[in-house]
């Protein structure tokens, strides 16, 4: 069995960087340490994991995260809606609960 390496953070942003120059074979070997590896660190890179600082997205990248607000704001507005619509619905059946409460207290009234 081999012996496990440990990178710091700083070596592990630094080598997604590279990566996403020269591509990940080309950089692993640059760097001497397994595909596999930068891969994982590329994944963890995108998932926000790994700090690669600021300005260090692809234009790809880029666009993933401006659809992603852009599908973020309608869900927002679709739940804003719901909410609207929710609290329409509460205020009505609240109306609707005084009534038939004060319309239970006048037939209670009459059969006395």
């Amino acid at each position: 069995m081999g012996t496990v390496k440990k990178y710091d953070e700083k070596f592990k942003a630094e080598a997604v960087k590279l990566s996403k120059e020269m591509g990940i074979k080309q950089a692993a070997e640059e760097l001497g340490i397994p595909q596999g590896t930068l891969d994982g660190w590329v994944r963890k890179s995108r998932k926000g994991e790994i700090d690669t600082g600021i300005g260090s997205r692809t234009p790809g990248e880029a666009l993933n995260l401006a659809q992603q607000l852009q599908e973020a704001r309608r869900q927002i507005k679709e739940q804003e809606k719901e909410i609207r619509k929710l609290k329409e619905l509460n205020e009505f059946l609240e109306e609707a609960s005084a009534f038939f409460a004060a319309s239970r207290q006048k037939y209670a009234k009459r059969k006395e």
